[in-house]
C-alpha cells in the first residue's frame, strides 16, 4: 500500500506539470483516500497486533495450564494402577479370610450351639431362681405382717398382764408384810402366799384370814375371764408326820392348792376350766431349807396367772 501511495505521489508530481487541473484533482484525491485507507490499515495492523500478543499470552497459559493436566493425569493414573493393585491384594486377601472363616464357622458351629443350649438352660433357671425369689418375698411379706401382729398382741397380752398385777396387788393390799408378795415375770404374774396365812402347821384347812386373801384374789380373776390360773402347792423338806390319810409332802401340797381351788370355784364368775391345782411338794424351794426362815418360804402357795396364748399359737403356726 506505501508503494502504490508513494509511486502515486511520484505521478502527480511528474504529472502536475504537463496534466490538466480535472485530472490532478482526481489523482488528489484518489491519493487523499489511499492516506486514509493506509491509516485505516495502520491501525488494524497495530490492533491486530495486540490481539495477536493477547492470543499469544493465552496461550503460553493454556500450554502450562496443558502441561500441568498432563502431569496430573500421570499422577491419577499411577494411583488408579496402585489403587488396582491394592484392590486385587484386597480381594485376594478377602477370598482367602471368607475360606478361612466358612471353615471356623463350619469347625465351631456344634460348639455355639452347645453355648447356646447352655445360655437357654441358664436364663431357665434364672427365671426359675427369679421366680422362687419372688415367691420367697412375698412369704417373707405375709410372715413379716404376721409377726407384726403377733408383737402386738404379745404387748397388748403384756400390758394386760402389768394391769391384773397391779389390779392384784391393790386387792391384796391389806395382806402386805403378811407373807404375800405379787410380781410379774416372764409375761405371767405369780401371787405367792406364805402357809401362815393359809394354814396351821399339817393342815390344808384355809384359815380366815386366808379365805379372805383368795377370796379377793378370787374376785379380780373373775374379771379376766381370759386367764388361765395354776395353784401351786410347796412344802419344805421336812418330812410330813402328821395325818395318815395322806402319804407325805407331795400329797400334802396337792391337797393345799386343791383347796385354794374349792374357795375360787366358790365365785361362780370364774370358769373352771381356767383353774387347775397341782402339788410340787418340796421340790420347787425358793430359798434354802437350812433354816427356819427359808423353809418358811418355800412353804407356800402359788398362783400362777398366765394369757391364754392360743391367739398366739395362732400366729406362731402361720409364720
Amino acid at each position: 500500500m506505501i508503494k502504490k501511495i508513494s509511486l502515486l505521489a511520484l505521478t502527480l508530481i511528474t504529472l502536475s506539470s504537463c496534466v490538466s487541473k480535472k485530472i490532478y484533482t482526481d489523482l488528489e484525491d484518489k491519493y487523499a483516500d489511499l492516506k486514509k485507507e493506509n491509516r485505516t490499515l495502520s491501525e488494524d495492523i497495530e490492533k491486530l497486533s495486540t490481539e495477536k500478543n493477547s492470543l499469544s499470552n493465552d496461550l503460553n497459559a493454556t500450554s502450562k495450564q496443558y502441561d500441568t493436566v498432563l502431569e496430573e493425569l500421570s499422577q491419577l493414573k499411577s494411583e488408579l494402577a496402585a489403587t488396582k493393585t491394592n484392590r486385587d491384594n484386597l480381594k485376594a486377601s478377602y477370598d482367602a479370610l471368607e475360606k478361612n472363616s466358612s471353615a471356623e464357622i463350619a469347625k465351631n458351629s456344634k460348639k455355639n450351639r452347645e453355648l447356646l443350649a447352655q445360655l437357654e438352660a441358664k436364663e431357665q433357671a434364672l427365671a426359675a431362681e427369679n421366680e422362687r425369689l419372688e415367691k420367697l418375698k412375698k412369704e417373707l411379706e405375709s410372715r413379716s405382717k404376721r409377726v407384726a401382729e403377733l408383737e402386738s398382741v404379745i404387748a397388748a397380752k403384756d400390758a394386760n398382764m402389768r394391769a391384773l398385777k397391779d389390779a392384784v396387788s391393790k386387792a391384796l393390799t391389806n395382806f402386805e408384810g403378811k407373807g404375800l408378795t405379787v410380781e410379774q415375770r416372764n409375761g405371767k404374774v405369780y401371787v405367792s402366799m406364805e402357809n401362815k396365812l393359809l394354814f396351821k402347821s399339817g393342815s390344808w384347812s384355809v384359815g380366815t384370814e386366808g379365805r379372805k386373801a383368795v377370796q379377793q384374789l378370787g374376785s379380780v380373776l373373775a374379771e379376766n375371764p381370759d386367764i388361765a390360773i395354776l395353784i401351786e402347792g410347796h412344802t419344805d423338806n421336812v418330812p410330813y408326820k402328821g395325818n395318815a390319810q395322806l402319804s407325805g409332802n407331795w400329797d400334802l401340797s396337792t391337797k393345799r392348792a386343791t383347796a385354794i381351788v374349792n374357795i375360787l370355784r366358790e365365785n361362780t364368775s370364774i370358769n373352771p376350766e381356767n383353774l387347775t391345782a397341782a402339788g410340787r411338794g418340796e421340790y420347787a424351794p425358793v430359798a434354802s431349807n437350812d433354816t427356819a426362815e427359808g423353809k418358811a418360804k418355800n412353804r407356800r402357795i402359788e398362783v400362777i396367772l398366765t394369757p391364754k396364748l392360743d391367739e398366739i399359737s395362732k400366729l406362731l403356726n402361720e409364720i
